[in-house]
Protein backbone atom coordinates (compact mmCIF):
# COMPACT_ATOMS: atom_id res chain seq x y z
CA UNK A 1 0.00 0.00 0.00
CA UNK A 2 1.42 3.42 -0.86
CA UNK A 3 0.23 5.10 2.18
CA UNK A 4 0.48 8.88 0.73
CA UNK A 5 -1.45 8.51 -2.61
CA UNK A 6 -4.12 6.66 -0.84
CA UNK A 7 -4.21 9.54 1.57
CA UNK A 8 -4.10 12.42 -0.70
CA UNK A 9 -6.86 10.79 -2.60
CA UNK A 10 -9.28 10.73 0.18
CA UNK A 11 -7.99 14.27 1.08
CA UNK A 12 -9.21 15.62 -2.43
CA UNK A 13 -12.52 13.44 -2.54
CA UNK A 14 -13.07 15.49 1.02
CA UNK A 15 -12.03 18.82 -0.17
CA UNK A 16 -14.56 18.06 -3.58
CA UNK A 17 -17.41 17.11 -1.19
CA UNK A 18 -16.53 19.38 1.56
CA UNK A 19 -16.11 22.56 -0.57
CA UNK A 20 -17.07 21.50 -3.76
CA UNK A 21 -13.74 22.47 -5.47
CA UNK A 22 -10.81 20.64 -6.98
CA UNK A 23 -7.68 20.67 -5.40
CA UNK A 24 -4.53 18.80 -6.43
CA UNK A 25 -1.94 20.74 -5.10
CA UNK A 26 -1.96 20.90 -1.05
CA UNK A 27 0.79 20.21 1.20
CA UNK A 28 0.78 17.16 3.46
CA UNK A 29 3.65 16.70 5.36
CA UNK A 30 5.09 14.31 7.97
CA UNK A 31 3.88 15.07 11.53
CA UNK A 32 5.74 17.09 13.87
CA UNK A 33 7.68 14.60 16.50
CA UNK A 34 6.30 16.43 18.97
CA UNK A 35 2.21 15.77 17.94
CA UNK A 36 0.50 12.57 17.22
CA UNK A 37 0.17 11.41 14.10
CA UNK A 38 1.98 10.62 11.06
CA UNK A 39 0.93 13.11 8.01
CA UNK A 40 -0.32 16.29 8.81
CA UNK A 41 -1.95 18.52 6.39
CA UNK A 42 -1.38 22.25 6.06
CA UNK A 43 -5.14 23.88 6.14
CA UNK A 44 -4.61 27.48 6.04
CA UNK A 45 -4.44 27.65 1.94
CA UNK A 46 -7.90 25.87 2.18
CA UNK A 47 -9.48 28.67 3.95
CA UNK A 48 -10.38 30.22 1.08
CA UNK A 49 -12.17 27.13 0.10
CA UNK A 50 -14.18 26.27 3.25
CA UNK A 51 -14.58 30.48 4.23
CA UNK A 52 -13.43 29.33 7.44
CA UNK A 53 -10.27 29.61 10.05
CA UNK A 54 -7.41 27.50 9.80
CA UNK A 55 -8.39 25.55 13.24
CA UNK A 56 -11.92 25.12 12.06
CA UNK A 57 -11.02 23.99 8.40
CA UNK A 58 -8.59 21.53 10.17
CA UNK A 59 -11.39 20.08 12.17
CA UNK A 60 -13.94 19.61 9.48
CA UNK A 61 -11.60 17.66 7.26
CA UNK A 62 -10.75 15.75 10.13
CA UNK A 63 -13.94 14.77 11.43
CA UNK A 64 -14.79 13.78 7.28
CA UNK A 65 -11.48 11.71 6.99
CA UNK A 66 -12.32 9.60 10.20
CA UNK A 67 -16.13 8.67 8.78
CA UNK A 68 -15.24 8.35 5.14
CA UNK A 69 -11.52 7.58 4.18
CA UNK A 70 -11.05 4.28 6.01
CA UNK A 71 -7.99 4.52 7.11
CA UNK A 72 -8.05 7.32 9.20
CA UNK A 73 -8.75 6.38 12.84
CA UNK A 74 -8.10 10.31 14.98
CA UNK A 75 -6.73 13.26 14.56
CA UNK A 76 -5.68 16.96 15.97
CA UNK A 77 -5.33 20.25 15.28
CA UNK A 78 -2.61 23.04 16.18
CA UNK A 79 -2.63 25.75 14.81
CA UNK A 80 -3.97 25.39 11.42
CA UNK A 81 -2.15 22.06 10.92
CA UNK A 82 -4.02 18.67 10.77
CA UNK A 83 -2.23 15.72 12.08
CA UNK A 84 -3.16 12.45 11.15
CA UNK A 85 -3.44 9.14 13.07
CA UNK A 86 -3.74 6.30 10.92
CA UNK A 87 -5.57 2.96 12.10
CA UNK A 88 -3.34 -0.24 12.75
CA UNK A 89 -4.80 -2.27 9.70
CA UNK A 90 -2.72 0.64 7.36
CA UNK A 91 0.41 -0.07 8.98
CA UNK A 92 0.00 -3.97 8.90
CA UNK A 93 -0.96 -3.74 5.24
CA UNK A 94 2.19 -1.80 4.50
CA UNK A 95 4.04 -3.52 6.58
CA UNK A 96 2.75 -6.82 4.48
CA UNK A 97 3.53 -4.61 0.67
CA UNK A 98 7.32 -3.98 1.83
CA UNK A 99 7.67 -7.65 3.06
CA UNK A 100 6.46 -8.59 -0.91
CA UNK A 101 8.13 -6.03 -2.70
CA UNK A 102 11.48 -7.32 -3.25
CA UNK A 103 12.73 -4.26 -5.08
CA UNK A 104 11.67 -2.24 -2.19
CA UNK A 105 14.07 0.96 -2.32
CA UNK A 106 14.83 0.81 -6.13
CA UNK A 107 12.11 2.77 -8.54
CA UNK A 108 10.79 2.11 -11.90
CA UNK A 109 13.10 3.17 -14.72
CA UNK A 110 12.62 6.71 -16.36
CA UNK A 111 13.80 5.44 -19.52
CA UNK A 112 16.16 9.03 -18.64
CA UNK A 113 19.93 9.04 -18.46
CA UNK A 114 22.55 11.76 -16.35
CA UNK A 115 26.08 12.08 -15.89
CA UNK A 116 27.12 13.01 -12.43
CA UNK A 117 31.43 14.19 -12.13
CA UNK A 118 33.61 12.81 -9.28
CA UNK A 119 36.95 13.36 -8.10
CA UNK A 120 38.61 14.96 -10.71
CA UNK A 121 42.34 15.63 -9.12
CA UNK A 122 45.38 16.91 -10.29
CA UNK A 123 48.15 14.85 -11.34
CA UNK A 124 50.58 16.39 -9.09
CA UNK A 125 49.31 15.01 -5.58
CA UNK A 126 47.64 12.43 -3.81
CA UNK A 127 44.00 12.44 -2.75
CA UNK A 128 43.29 14.26 0.51
CA UNK A 129 40.79 14.08 2.92
CA UNK A 130 38.67 17.03 0.50
CA UNK A 131 39.38 14.59 -2.64
CA UNK A 132 37.46 12.21 0.38
CA UNK A 133 34.33 14.03 0.72
CA UNK A 134 34.20 14.78 -2.99
CA UNK A 135 34.74 11.16 -4.12
CA UNK A 136 31.99 10.05 -1.23
CA UNK A 137 29.01 12.72 -2.00
CA UNK A 138 29.68 12.27 -6.00
CA UNK A 139 29.95 8.30 -5.95
CA UNK A 140 26.80 8.29 -3.85
CA UNK A 141 24.58 10.65 -5.71
CA UNK A 142 25.23 8.52 -8.61
CA UNK A 143 23.96 5.71 -6.62
CA UNK A 144 20.91 7.72 -5.42
CA UNK A 145 20.32 8.35 -9.15
CA UNK A 146 20.18 5.04 -9.88
CA UNK A 147 17.92 4.20 -7.32
CA UNK A 148 15.69 6.85 -8.37
CA UNK A 149 15.19 4.87 -12.02
CA UNK A 150 18.01 6.94 -13.92
CA UNK A 151 20.82 5.30 -16.12
CA UNK A 152 23.87 6.81 -14.79
CA UNK A 153 27.39 7.74 -16.46
CA UNK A 154 30.22 8.26 -13.51
CA UNK A 155 32.63 10.20 -15.01
CA UNK A 156 35.96 12.12 -13.79
CA UNK A 157 38.32 14.81 -15.64
CA UNK A 158 42.19 14.64 -15.16
CA UNK A 159 43.96 17.63 -14.68
CA UNK A 160 46.40 16.15 -16.61
CA UNK A 161 48.30 18.89 -17.82
CA UNK A 162 49.08 22.24 -16.78
CA UNK A 163 51.19 24.37 -14.51
CA UNK A 164 50.43 22.49 -12.03
CA UNK A 165 51.76 19.34 -12.93
CA UNK A 166 54.57 20.95 -14.10
CA UNK A 167 55.80 22.67 -10.95
CA UNK A 168 56.11 18.54 -9.98
CA UNK A 169 58.15 17.84 -13.46
CA UNK A 170 60.31 21.01 -12.88
CA UNK A 171 61.64 20.03 -9.28
CA UNK A 172 62.04 16.70 -10.33
CA UNK A 173 64.05 17.55 -13.19
CA UNK A 174 66.24 20.04 -10.76
CA UNK A 175 66.35 17.99 -7.37
CA UNK A 176 65.26 14.37 -8.51
CA UNK A 177 68.17 12.54 -9.39
CA UNK A 178 66.50 9.56 -11.22
CA UNK A 179 64.26 9.02 -8.49
CA UNK A 180 61.11 6.48 -8.87
CA UNK A 181 58.37 4.76 -6.95
CA UNK A 182 60.08 1.64 -7.00
CA UNK A 183 63.84 2.83 -6.22
CA UNK A 184 61.95 4.73 -3.23
CA UNK A 185 59.33 2.89 -2.16
CA UNK A 186 57.06 5.72 -2.46
CA UNK A 187 53.92 5.82 -3.75
CA UNK A 188 53.72 7.02 -7.06
CA UNK A 189 50.86 9.91 -6.28
CA UNK A 190 52.76 10.52 -2.98
CA UNK A 191 56.46 10.58 -4.72
CA UNK A 192 55.26 13.31 -7.55
CA UNK A 193 53.22 15.23 -4.60
CA UNK A 194 56.83 15.54 -2.51
CA UNK A 195 58.09 17.05 -5.58
CA UNK A 196 55.01 19.65 -6.04
CA UNK A 197 55.89 20.21 -2.32
CA UNK A 198 59.69 21.28 -3.33
CA UNK A 199 59.45 23.39 -6.03
CA UNK A 200 56.82 25.44 -3.41
CA UNK A 201 60.16 25.61 -1.39
CA UNK A 202 62.57 26.63 -3.74
CA UNK A 203 60.25 29.44 -5.76
CA UNK A 204 59.07 30.86 -2.20
CA UNK A 205 62.95 31.57 -1.44
CA UNK A 206 63.50 32.57 -5.11
CA UNK A 207 60.82 34.99 -4.56
CA UNK A 208 61.98 36.47 -1.06
CA UNK A 209 65.44 36.70 -3.00
CA UNK A 210 64.23 38.60 -5.64
CA UNK A 211 62.33 41.02 -3.31
CA UNK A 212 65.21 41.70 -1.35
CA UNK A 213 67.64 42.57 -4.24
CA UNK A 214 64.70 45.41 -5.36
CA UNK A 215 62.08 43.61 -7.14
CA UNK A 216 57.94 43.93 -6.30
CA UNK A 217 56.35 40.83 -5.55
CA UNK A 218 54.43 40.35 -8.72
CA UNK A 219 57.93 40.98 -10.04
CA UNK A 220 59.34 38.59 -8.46
CA UNK A 221 56.59 36.23 -9.43
CA UNK A 222 57.17 36.42 -12.88
CA UNK A 223 61.17 36.37 -12.68
CA UNK A 224 62.04 33.46 -10.61
CA UNK A 225 63.69 30.80 -12.20
CA UNK A 226 61.28 27.78 -10.87
CA UNK A 227 58.23 29.55 -12.17
CA UNK A 228 60.31 30.68 -15.66
CA UNK A 229 61.27 26.78 -16.27
CA UNK A 230 57.94 25.42 -15.35
CA UNK A 231 55.80 28.10 -17.86
CA UNK A 232 58.43 26.59 -20.41
CA UNK A 233 58.01 23.34 -19.64
CA UNK A 234 54.25 24.02 -20.52
CA UNK A 235 54.51 25.73 -23.35
CA UNK A 236 57.44 23.04 -24.49
CA UNK A 237 54.34 20.41 -24.12
CA UNK A 238 51.74 22.33 -25.98
CA UNK A 239 54.02 22.02 -28.79
CA UNK A 240 54.67 18.36 -28.42
CA UNK A 241 58.39 18.48 -27.13
CA UNK A 242 58.95 14.99 -27.43
CA UNK A 243 61.52 14.91 -23.89
CA UNK A 244 58.72 17.30 -22.47
CA UNK A 245 55.88 14.75 -23.27
CA UNK A 246 57.85 11.79 -22.40
CA UNK A 247 58.78 13.22 -18.81
CA UNK A 248 54.73 14.19 -18.31
CA UNK A 249 53.86 10.93 -19.25
CA UNK A 250 55.87 9.14 -17.11
CA UNK A 251 55.09 11.35 -13.49
CA UNK A 252 51.53 11.04 -14.82
CA UNK A 253 51.90 7.18 -15.22
CA UNK A 254 52.87 7.00 -11.37
CA UNK A 255 50.01 8.83 -10.02
CA UNK A 256 47.75 7.20 -12.31
CA UNK A 257 48.61 4.24 -10.52
CA UNK A 258 48.16 5.56 -7.37
CA UNK A 259 45.69 6.90 -7.54
CA UNK A 260 43.80 3.32 -8.87
CA UNK A 261 45.26 1.80 -5.66
CA UNK A 262 43.23 4.69 -3.49
CA UNK A 263 39.86 4.23 -5.57
CA UNK A 264 39.94 0.81 -5.12
CA UNK A 265 40.58 1.11 -1.01
CA UNK A 266 38.07 3.80 -0.93
CA UNK A 267 35.27 1.44 -2.92
CA UNK A 268 34.05 4.29 -5.66
CA UNK A 269 34.76 3.36 -9.91
CA UNK A 270 34.03 5.49 -13.06
CA UNK A 271 32.35 4.70 -16.21
CA UNK A 272 35.13 7.04 -18.11
CA UNK A 273 37.77 8.74 -18.26
CA UNK A 274 38.10 11.60 -19.89
CA UNK A 275 41.73 14.02 -19.73
CA UNK A 276 42.49 17.36 -20.19
CA UNK A 277 44.95 16.73 -22.30
CA UNK A 278 42.65 15.49 -24.83
CA UNK A 279 40.13 18.14 -24.26
CA UNK A 280 41.30 21.31 -23.82
CA UNK A 281 42.32 21.98 -27.41
CA UNK A 282 38.58 21.58 -28.21
CA UNK A 283 37.95 24.41 -25.73
CA UNK A 284 40.38 26.42 -27.63
CA UNK A 285 39.30 25.42 -30.97
CA UNK A 286 35.76 26.53 -29.73
CA UNK A 287 36.81 29.53 -27.99
CA UNK A 288 38.03 31.24 -31.77
CA UNK A 289 35.07 29.96 -33.00
CA UNK A 290 33.18 32.42 -30.16
CA UNK A 291 35.79 35.43 -31.20
CA UNK A 292 35.40 34.54 -34.93
CA UNK A 293 31.09 35.20 -34.27
CA UNK A 294 31.87 38.04 -31.78
CA UNK A 295 30.43 36.09 -28.50
CA UNK A 296 34.70 36.77 -27.31
CA UNK A 297 36.81 39.77 -28.10
CA UNK A 298 40.33 40.15 -27.95
CA UNK A 299 42.86 42.60 -25.97
CA UNK A 300 45.73 44.25 -27.56
CA UNK A 301 48.14 41.42 -25.81
CA UNK A 302 46.55 38.68 -28.03
CA UNK A 303 44.53 37.46 -25.31
CA UNK A 304 40.89 36.43 -25.78
CA UNK A 305 38.07 37.34 -23.68
CA UNK A 306 34.39 36.93 -22.71
CA UNK A 307 32.60 40.15 -21.25
CA UNK A 308 30.30 39.03 -19.09
CA UNK A 309 29.41 42.12 -16.91
CA UNK A 310 25.56 42.20 -18.63
CA UNK A 311 25.29 39.00 -16.61
CA UNK A 312 25.97 40.77 -13.13
CA UNK A 313 29.72 39.07 -13.66
CA UNK A 314 32.62 40.50 -15.21
CA UNK A 315 35.43 39.95 -18.02
CA UNK A 316 37.01 36.57 -17.89
CA UNK A 317 40.32 35.60 -19.75
CA UNK A 318 39.50 32.18 -22.06
CA UNK A 319 43.31 32.18 -24.04
CA UNK A 320 46.01 33.91 -22.40
CA UNK A 321 48.65 36.72 -24.21
CA UNK A 322 50.70 33.41 -25.52
CA UNK A 323 47.84 31.65 -26.42
CA UNK A 324 48.08 28.43 -23.99
CA UNK A 325 44.42 27.88 -22.53
CA UNK A 326 43.33 28.60 -18.93
CA UNK A 327 40.74 26.01 -16.98
CA UNK A 328 37.66 27.66 -18.07
CA UNK A 329 38.72 26.87 -21.74
CA UNK A 330 39.22 23.10 -20.84
CA UNK A 331 35.95 22.75 -19.13
CA UNK A 332 33.84 24.25 -22.48
CA UNK A 333 35.82 21.58 -24.48
CA UNK A 334 34.69 18.76 -21.76
CA UNK A 335 31.43 19.44 -21.71
CA UNK A 336 31.02 19.67 -25.09
CA UNK A 337 32.62 16.55 -25.94
CA UNK A 338 30.52 14.56 -23.16
CA UNK A 339 27.33 15.54 -24.22
CA UNK A 340 28.84 14.67 -27.75
CA UNK A 341 29.51 11.26 -26.29
CA UNK A 342 26.23 11.22 -24.53
CA UNK A 343 23.57 12.34 -26.48
CA UNK A 344 20.65 11.57 -24.00
CA UNK A 345 21.53 12.40 -21.18
CA UNK A 346 18.96 14.79 -19.31
CA UNK A 347 21.89 16.68 -17.07
CA UNK A 348 25.33 17.04 -16.34
CA UNK A 349 26.14 17.29 -12.56
CA UNK A 350 29.39 18.76 -11.63
CA UNK A 351 30.86 17.84 -8.05
CA UNK A 352 33.18 20.15 -7.21
CA UNK A 353 33.89 22.24 -3.76
CA UNK A 354 32.14 25.51 -3.24
CA UNK A 355 35.46 27.65 -3.59
CA UNK A 356 34.47 26.88 -7.64
CA UNK A 357 30.79 28.34 -7.56
CA UNK A 358 31.96 31.37 -9.89
CA UNK A 359 33.88 29.16 -11.73
CA UNK A 360 30.72 26.77 -12.98
CA UNK A 361 28.53 30.02 -13.31
CA UNK A 362 30.57 31.33 -15.87
CA UNK A 363 31.19 28.34 -17.55
CA UNK A 364 27.10 27.49 -17.78
CA UNK A 365 26.86 31.54 -19.00
CA UNK A 366 29.22 30.92 -21.63
CA UNK A 367 28.22 27.83 -23.40
CA UNK A 368 24.83 29.12 -23.27
CA UNK A 369 26.13 32.08 -25.42
CA UNK A 370 28.13 29.96 -27.54
CA UNK A 371 24.35 28.44 -28.24
CA UNK A 372 24.21 24.95 -26.43
CA UNK A 373 20.59 24.75 -25.26
CA UNK A 374 21.89 21.85 -22.92
CA UNK A 375 23.83 24.87 -20.29
CA UNK A 376 20.50 24.77 -18.67
CA UNK A 377 20.97 21.12 -17.97
CA UNK A 378 24.11 21.59 -16.15
CA UNK A 379 24.18 21.75 -12.95
CA UNK A 380 26.87 22.13 -9.98
CA UNK A 381 27.03 20.31 -7.00
CA UNK A 382 28.83 22.21 -4.51
CA UNK A 383 30.36 21.15 -1.26
CA UNK A 384 32.05 22.80 1.82
CA UNK A 385 35.27 22.23 2.81
CA UNK A 386 36.34 19.71 5.39
CA UNK A 387 38.53 20.58 8.41
CA UNK A 388 40.16 18.83 11.03
CA UNK A 389 40.53 19.57 14.56
CA UNK A 390 43.58 20.58 14.35
CA UNK A 391 43.03 23.17 11.33
CA UNK A 392 42.25 23.69 7.70
CA UNK A 393 44.42 21.88 5.05
CA UNK A 394 47.18 23.10 3.10
CA UNK A 395 48.13 21.21 0.47
CA UNK A 396 51.32 22.97 -1.23
CA UNK A 397 52.32 23.61 2.77
CA UNK A 398 53.08 19.86 2.61
CA UNK A 399 50.88 19.29 5.64
CA UNK A 400 47.56 17.86 3.90
CA UNK A 401 45.63 15.31 5.37
CA UNK A 402 46.65 12.10 2.84
CA UNK A 403 43.62 9.74 1.90
CA UNK A 404 45.68 7.56 2.18
CA UNK A 405 46.89 7.87 5.91
CA UNK A 406 43.22 8.87 7.23
CA UNK A 407 41.55 5.54 5.78
CA UNK A 408 44.53 3.61 7.21
CA UNK A 409 44.14 5.13 10.61
CA UNK A 410 40.25 4.43 10.27
CA UNK A 411 40.78 1.09 9.85
CA UNK A 412 43.38 0.74 12.73
CA UNK A 413 40.74 2.41 14.86
CA UNK A 414 38.25 0.38 14.05
CA UNK A 415 40.47 -2.91 14.82
CA UNK A 416 41.54 -1.52 17.99
CA UNK A 417 38.05 -0.42 19.27
CA UNK A 418 36.75 -3.84 18.07
CA UNK A 419 39.10 -6.21 19.81
CA UNK A 420 38.42 -4.56 22.86
CA UNK A 421 35.13 -5.18 22.58
CA UNK A 422 35.67 -8.44 22.12
CA UNK A 423 33.51 -9.09 19.19
CA UNK A 424 35.77 -11.41 17.01
CA UNK A 425 35.80 -13.95 18.89
CA UNK A 426 34.61 -16.66 16.41
CA UNK A 427 35.77 -14.80 13.52
CA UNK A 428 39.29 -15.91 11.52
CA UNK A 429 41.62 -13.19 10.35
CA UNK A 430 40.48 -12.84 7.07
CA UNK A 431 36.74 -12.10 8.89
CA UNK A 432 38.12 -9.65 10.92
CA UNK A 433 40.58 -7.86 8.56
CA UNK A 434 37.03 -7.16 6.40
CA UNK A 435 35.14 -6.20 9.37
CA UNK A 436 37.65 -3.99 10.52
CA UNK A 437 38.00 -2.17 7.25
CA UNK A 438 34.11 -2.02 6.78
CA UNK A 439 33.78 -0.65 9.84
CA UNK A 440 36.58 1.51 9.47
CA UNK A 441 35.83 2.96 5.84
CA UNK A 442 32.22 2.63 7.03
CA UNK A 443 32.85 5.47 9.50
CA UNK A 444 34.55 7.76 7.49
CA UNK A 445 31.88 7.85 4.63
CA UNK A 446 29.05 7.66 7.33
CA UNK A 447 30.28 11.24 8.49
CA UNK A 448 31.37 13.03 6.01
CA UNK A 449 27.84 12.00 4.27
CA UNK A 450 25.94 12.68 7.54
CA UNK A 451 26.15 16.24 6.86
CA UNK A 452 24.63 19.10 3.98
CA UNK A 453 26.51 18.81 1.71
CA UNK A 454 27.03 22.79 1.09
CA UNK A 455 27.96 23.19 4.57
CA UNK A 456 31.32 23.17 5.80
CA UNK A 457 32.19 20.85 8.06
CA UNK A 458 34.23 19.76 10.86
CA UNK A 459 35.44 15.71 10.49
CA UNK A 460 36.50 14.12 13.91
CA UNK A 461 37.97 10.72 13.87
CA UNK A 462 37.19 9.88 17.06
CA UNK A 463 33.39 10.92 17.63
CA UNK A 464 33.25 9.02 13.85
CA UNK A 465 34.06 5.36 15.27
CA UNK A 466 31.96 5.43 17.83
CA UNK A 467 29.29 2.30 17.99
CA UNK A 468 26.77 4.82 19.77
CA UNK A 469 25.60 8.25 18.71
CA UNK A 470 24.95 9.36 14.85
CA UNK A 471 27.19 7.25 13.35
CA UNK A 472 28.23 4.50 11.27
CA UNK A 473 29.45 1.70 13.45
CA UNK A 474 26.27 2.28 15.13
CA UNK A 475 23.68 1.48 12.21
CA UNK A 476 26.35 -1.23 11.01
CA UNK A 477 25.93 -2.57 14.46
CA UNK A 478 22.06 -2.54 14.72
CA UNK A 479 21.96 -4.48 11.17
CA UNK A 480 24.41 -7.24 12.53
CA UNK A 481 21.90 -7.36 15.27
CA UNK A 482 18.86 -8.05 13.12
CA UNK A 483 21.21 -10.75 10.99
CA UNK A 484 21.71 -12.69 13.91
CA UNK A 485 18.17 -12.43 15.15
CA UNK A 486 17.12 -13.65 11.50
CA UNK A 487 19.50 -16.34 11.87
CA UNK A 488 17.66 -17.72 14.82
CA UNK A 489 14.52 -17.22 13.11
CA UNK A 490 15.85 -19.53 11.17
CA UNK A 491 16.95 -22.13 13.03
CA UNK A 492 13.50 -22.52 14.31
CA UNK A 493 11.40 -22.73 11.25
CA UNK A 494 9.53 -18.94 11.78
CA UNK A 495 10.00 -18.75 7.83
CA UNK A 496 8.93 -22.07 7.03
CA UNK A 497 5.52 -20.80 5.69
CA UNK A 498 4.57 -17.29 4.30
CA UNK A 499 3.71 -14.74 6.48
CA UNK A 500 0.28 -12.60 6.33
CA UNK A 501 -0.59 -10.34 9.00
CA UNK A 502 -4.65 -9.76 8.32
CA UNK A 503 -5.10 -11.58 11.42
CA UNK A 504 -3.47 -9.41 13.57
CA UNK A 505 -5.66 -6.55 14.71
CA UNK A 506 -3.20 -4.12 16.55
CA UNK A 507 0.52 -3.21 16.71
CA UNK A 508 2.55 -1.99 19.67
CA UNK A 509 3.26 1.62 19.33
CA UNK A 510 7.09 0.60 18.83
CA UNK A 511 6.05 -1.66 16.15
CA UNK A 512 4.06 1.45 14.65
CA UNK A 513 6.75 3.52 14.74
CA UNK A 514 9.44 1.11 12.88
CA UNK A 515 6.46 0.53 10.10
CA UNK A 516 5.94 4.14 9.89
CA UNK A 517 10.25 4.60 8.86
CA UNK A 518 10.71 2.34 6.63
CA UNK A 519 7.40 3.35 4.79
CA UNK A 520 9.35 6.73 4.21
CA UNK A 521 11.82 5.05 2.43
CA UNK A 522 11.20 5.51 -0.99
CA UNK A 523 10.45 9.46 -0.39
CA UNK A 524 13.51 9.56 0.87
CA UNK A 525 15.19 8.58 -2.00
CA UNK A 526 13.25 10.64 -4.22
CA UNK A 527 13.98 13.96 -1.84
CA UNK A 528 17.80 12.81 -1.65
CA UNK A 529 17.71 12.89 -5.48
CA UNK A 530 15.40 16.35 -5.27
CA UNK A 531 18.26 17.45 -3.29
CA UNK A 532 21.17 15.85 -4.35
CA UNK A 533 22.09 14.99 -0.88
CA UNK A 534 23.25 11.53 0.46
CA UNK A 535 22.43 13.61 3.72
CA UNK A 536 18.98 12.73 3.39
CA UNK A 537 19.60 8.88 3.35
CA UNK A 538 22.26 8.93 6.32
CA UNK A 539 19.48 10.80 8.48
CA UNK A 540 16.96 8.20 7.16
CA UNK A 541 19.40 5.25 7.55
CA UNK A 542 19.85 6.59 11.39
CA UNK A 543 16.54 7.39 12.20
CA UNK A 544 15.47 4.00 10.96
CA UNK A 545 17.80 2.04 13.06
CA UNK A 546 17.25 4.05 16.66
CA UNK A 547 13.40 3.20 16.12
CA UNK A 548 14.55 -0.33 15.71
CA UNK A 549 16.65 -0.30 18.25
CA UNK A 550 13.93 1.12 20.78
CA UNK A 551 11.68 -1.61 19.52
CA UNK A 552 14.15 -4.05 20.18
CA UNK A 553 14.34 -2.74 23.88
CA UNK A 554 10.42 -2.57 24.76
CA UNK A 555 9.39 -5.59 22.63
CA UNK A 556 10.09 -9.69 23.13
CA UNK A 557 10.60 -10.97 19.59
CA UNK A 558 11.08 -14.53 20.67
CA UNK A 559 9.34 -14.72 23.66
CA UNK A 560 5.95 -14.19 21.99
CA UNK A 561 3.34 -16.94 22.12
CA UNK A 562 1.32 -15.83 19.19
CA UNK A 563 2.81 -17.07 16.30
CA UNK A 564 1.46 -14.97 13.55
CA UNK A 565 2.71 -11.52 16.18
CA UNK A 566 6.24 -13.36 16.00
CA UNK A 567 6.05 -13.87 12.42
CA UNK A 568 5.08 -10.22 12.07
CA UNK A 569 8.01 -9.50 14.25
CA UNK A 570 10.68 -10.85 12.54
CA UNK A 571 9.55 -10.21 9.39
CA UNK A 572 9.69 -6.24 10.40
CA UNK A 573 13.13 -6.67 11.48
CA UNK A 574 14.40 -8.47 8.41
CA UNK A 575 12.40 -5.72 6.29
CA UNK A 576 14.79 -2.95 8.55
CA UNK A 577 17.70 -5.12 7.54
CA UNK A 578 16.99 -5.20 4.45
CA UNK A 579 16.34 -1.32 4.18
CA UNK A 580 19.49 -0.51 6.13
CA UNK A 581 21.67 -2.44 3.89
CA UNK A 582 19.81 -0.75 1.01
CA UNK A 583 20.31 2.81 2.11
CA UNK A 584 24.06 2.53 2.92
CA UNK A 585 24.57 0.49 0.17
CA UNK A 586 23.65 4.29 -1.56
CA UNK A 587 25.92 5.67 0.50
CA UNK A 588 28.96 3.24 -0.31
CA UNK A 589 28.89 1.62 2.71
CA UNK A 590 28.87 -2.19 3.53
CA UNK A 591 26.89 -3.74 6.65
CA UNK A 592 28.61 -6.78 8.65
CA UNK A 593 26.41 -9.90 9.01
CA UNK A 594 28.22 -10.37 12.07
CA UNK A 595 29.66 -7.43 14.77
Amino acid sequence: MNIDSVLRSSIQKAIQDLFNQQVDNFQLQPTNQEFEGSHTLVCFPLTKLSRKSPEETGKIMGEYLVQHAGIVERFNVVKGFLNLVLNDKVWIETLQSIVENSSYGQLPERGEEIMIEYSSPNTNKPLHLGHLRNNFLGYSVAEIYKANGYKVHKVQIINDRGIHICKSMAAWTLYGEGETPESSGIKGDHLVGKYYVEFDKAYKAQVKALVEKGMTQDQAEKEAPMMKLAADMLRKWEQKDSDIVELWKMMNGWVYKGFDETYKLMGVEFDKLYYESDTYLLGKAEVLKGLEKGVFFKKDDGSVWVDLTVDGLDQKVLLRSDGTSVYMTQDIGTAILRFSDFPKIVGQIYTVGNEQEYHFKVLFLILNKLGYEWARRCYHLSYGMVDLPTGKMKSREGTVVDADDLIAEMIEEAEKQTRALGKIEDMNGEEARDLFKMIGLGALKFFLLKVDPKKRMLFDPNESIQLQGFTGPFIQYTHARIRAIIRKAESIGVFQSKSNFNEIASLEPAEREVIKSLSMFENKLREAARDYSPAVIANFAYELAKEYNQFYQTIPIFNEADQNKLRLRIALSKSVADVINRSMGLLGIHVPEKM
